[in-house]
């Protein structure tokens, strides 16, 4: 446009010097009229340096349709009785072409004064069409693109439009997708935009590569990745497909991996994704500089804040010497000593960690340095993005409030906060300047993203045989927050409808509310010769003490029923037919140091839990269960860990219930059948239950050297334990604290149809009563 308004400024002044050489003005304007020859083809004449400069009395528009003339002359730089030059010229052509209303615009000189304006109106789009859509919606595309139907169409919006949606496919991980735009005239200046697309296959990632480390495998470093590589197998995942803003964060998930384990000098020297020439897939390599790994050395607290004496501070620490250095230990810090001062009466607060290396010692000092932070409050908190979820979710995750003094750690803190809801794709939260010197508003931007889920399951196991589970479920319930899920499951030996709704916030306090109903029925004739039903409902409460302690209480109200009891059933079951109703409150508590909770490779958890009975209904009993893991990572992908579990249950003023006693075996304790370690009627053979029990579990989990990608892994095992006391006395049943012991091996594989697991253990100490059963074989599968 730049060429062509030059090139019409000099045909303008052609006319101009014509008219001041005593030129017939007709022929000074049939040189300037007419369409702007193509570049470079319109040589203008130079202007006399001595020309006068003419001065237009009237301006005629031409070519306009739907567009007023005033309009035009409204974006002139050119007024009546003034003289034109040629930058006035080459400025009102600009304007002109800048509002693309136009195609084409050209101007000249009629009868000396008369400036004449002559341009081509763009059209009017009339419809908007896709042809060859599949994989994405028509309203998807439309939502990126600035035409619309009845807007003015421009090459420059087309041109646009198309990169936009080809930048649509590529979020879509479709890079070999072509579009090709076809303009069809029609009548009134109107245009039809007709999109031809070519979606494609979806561009995959065919490899990850890894270049500089030395301390951590490759097959390591893909499990910390969220992108995958292709496998046939994957076809209900996505983590395969490429996606730049997944390898941006692929990047992030890389350097927080080797700060947690000590690489303070971890660099990421470049992360290139390299397309094939078939343009179907990616080769990814991450170029990393792993560094030395570190401990920490000295830690301690100074402080710049007077009257505060940092001994009173130590309790924030979580750091320790000698340890190995991770950074997630040290932001935990920052966070637990900003509150430790803000409770002592301290606002304006910045910790900061101080950290001299020792490359030589390969220890790092660190020393939280409390300073007196920036002076301002908050003023207000702003956020956007939340279509459907409420503000007062996202405000009660925030750590600052309106009117609070403002803190960097807390702000850092409320965003990390915000996004392990969950309920969001992205979370962004920025500050900016208030209305005063002294205020700070907030911004939290979102971008919301689906949080029902659908789950459709079928199995098998040894205990229930082939089974089904269907299951809904809403973890942001009318934008609430709130967690609401329907499980169904129907198998051969036990069916069960669960309903559980959360509320983790009642009452606007840190207090989760959870309500349940339930009903379950268990054919438990193999075991014990009864069928067993229970109906019921409880609601409980959640808390968290602080990272690592956390407390509940629940209240149950539960009707079990035992019928259909064969006739050579144990008397000692008979007497247990029919129907009671138990009212009991739990009470539990954990501390969990754990490194994942999901996939654990290190720290332990320990949890006591303890029901108490009698609070109205037809069972009076105090049951105990203490559980306890420990983890240890004996190197890269090999873990050992060692289970405990110890369990007891007394009745007040009377027997134990057989349905609220222990049966132990089954994927707890390998090797035995569920319930085949116990006391057990001679007569029948029924498990009778247990009310003491304990099983410790050591094992070792490791890879079996095939490619990662195939979620094949092997453990070895050995189960300890042992199950007695029944409230049952007489010669008719065996009931023995001797020691049970079982090995074996097991292997996991995470197939494409959900996790499958089979143990095979051999019990090596046992009693002749004891019921056994060498494989243990479950599986499960959602989509």
């Amino acid at each position: 446009m730049m060429t062509r308004t030059k090139n019409r400024t000099a045909l303008l002044l052609a006319g101009v010097a014509c008219t001041a050489s005593l030129l017939a003005p007709a022929a000074a304007f049939a040189q300037t009229q007419g369409p702007a020859a193509p570049t470079g083809q319109t040589q203008a004449r130079p202007a006399p340096s001595a020309a006068p400069q003419v001065v237009i009395q009237s301006i005629r528009v031409e070519g306009t349709q739907r567009i007023e003339p005033d309009t035009v002359r409204n974006y002139l730089n050119i007024r009546l009785g003034e003289p034109v030059t040629a930058d006035v010229v080459d400025k009102s052509l600009k304007t002109l072409f800048a509002t693309g209303l136009f195609a084409d615009v050209s101007v000249g000189i009629d009868r000396g004064d008369i400036l004449v304006v002559r341009v081509v109106e763009n059209p009017i789009v009339n419809r908007i069409a896709f042809e060859g859509l599949d994989k994405l919606e028509e309203k998807d595309l439309l939502a990126e693109m600035q035409l619309r139907p009845r807007v003015v169409y421009t090459r420059s919006k087309l041109q646009a439009d198309v990169q936009r949606l080809l930048d649509v496919y590529r979020r879509n991980s479709r890079f070999a997708a072509s579009i090709e735009p076809k303009i069809i005239q029609l009548d009134q200046n109107r245009v039809d935009v007709v999109f031809e697309v070519k979606e494609g296959d979806p561009t995959t990632v065919s490899k990850i590569t890894f270049v500089g480390n030395k301390q951590y495998s490759d097959s390591t470093l893909r499990s910390e990745l969220m992108s995958s590589e292709y496998r046939w197998y994957r076809f209900w995942a996505s983590d395969d497909s490429y996606d730049p803003d997944r390898v941006a964060f692929d990047r992030e998930k890389l350097r927080r991996f080797y700060l947690k384990n000590g690489y303070a000098d971890f660099r990421i020297q470049s992360a290139v994704a390299e397309l094939a020439p078939d343009r179907k897939s990616f080769y990814l390599t991450f170029t990393v500089e792993e560094g030395q790994r570190y401990k920490f050395g000295k830690i301690n607290i100074s402080s710049q804040l007077k009257n505060l004496d940092p001994s009173k501070l130590g309790e924030g620490i979580t750091t320790v010497s000698g340890e190995w250095y991770n950074n997630e230990q040290i932001e935990a810090t920052i966070e637990k000593l900003t509150q430790r001062v803000g409770d002592l009466g301290y606002a304006f607060v910045d910790v900061q960690p101080v950290t001299n290396r020792d490359p030589q010692g390969k220890v790092i000092d660190v020393s939280f340095e409390v300073r007196e932070g920036p002076k301002a409050y908050v003023e207000r908190i702003d956020i956007s993005g939340n279509v459907r979820t409420q503000d007062r979710v996202l405000r009660r995750e925030f750590r600052l409030v309106e009117g609070d003094a403002f803190n960097a750690s807390r702000l850092r803190r409320s965003e990390q906060r915000i996004k392990d809801l969950g309920f969001f794709k992205s979370v962004e939260v920025t500050r900016e300047q208030g209305s005063q010197p002294d205020q700070i508003v907030l911004k939290a931007k979102v971008e919301e993203q689906s949080t029902g889920d659908l789950t459709v399951g079928g199995g098998f196991s040894t205990s229930d045989g082939p089974l089904g589970e269907i299951g809904i479920r809403e973890r942001n319930l009318l934008g609430r927050g709130q967690d609401l899920k329907v499980t169904t499951l129907l198998a051969s030996k036990r069916s069960k409808v669960d309903i559980s709704f959360v509320e983790p916030y009642f009452l606007d306090r840190q207090l989760a509310l959870t309500v349940d109903a339930f009903h379950t029925t268990r054919d438990l004739q193999k075991y014990s010769s009864y069928d067993w039903r229970s109906t019921g409902g409880a609601v409980g409460f959640g808390w968290q003490l602080n990272e690592d302690w956390s407390e509940s209480l629940k209240y149950t109200l539960r009707s079990d029923s035992i019928s259909d009891i064969e006739d050579d059933a144990s008397r000692y079951v008979k007497e247990s037919a029919g129907t009671t109703l138990s009212s009991f409150i739990t009470h539990t508590i954990a501390y969990d140091k754990r490194d994942s909770r999901r996939n654990p490779t290190d720290g332990y958890v320990i949890s006591l839990e303890n029901d108490i009975a009698g609070l109205g209904g037809d069972t009076r009993y105090l049951r105990t269960t203490l559980r306890g893991e420990y983890y240890y990572p004996v190197m890269p992908e090999v873990v050992a860990s060692l289970r405990a579990n110890i369990g007891n249950i007394v009745g007040f003023g009377e027997d134990v219930r057989i349905n609220d006693r222990f049966y132990l075996g089954g994927e707890e304790f390998r090797g035995f059948r569920t319930g085949g370690v116990g006391t057990r009627d001679k007569g029948s053979g029924d498990a009778l239950g247990a009310q003491n029990y304990y099983v410790l579990t050591q094992e070792v989990s490791f890879p079996l050297g095939l490619p990662k990608e195939l979620g094949l892994t092997a453990r070895l095992f050995h189960d300890i334990g042992s199950a007695w006391g029944a409230d049952v006395s007489g010669s008719g049943v065996n009931d023995s604290t001797s020691i049970r012991a079982s090995v074996g091996i097991g292997f996991t594989w995470v197939s494409p149809f959900g996790p499958i697991r089979v143990d095979f253990g051999i019990p090596y100490l046992k009693q002749k009563y004891d019921r056994t059963q060498n494989f243990t074989f479950g599986f499960a599968t959602r989509y």
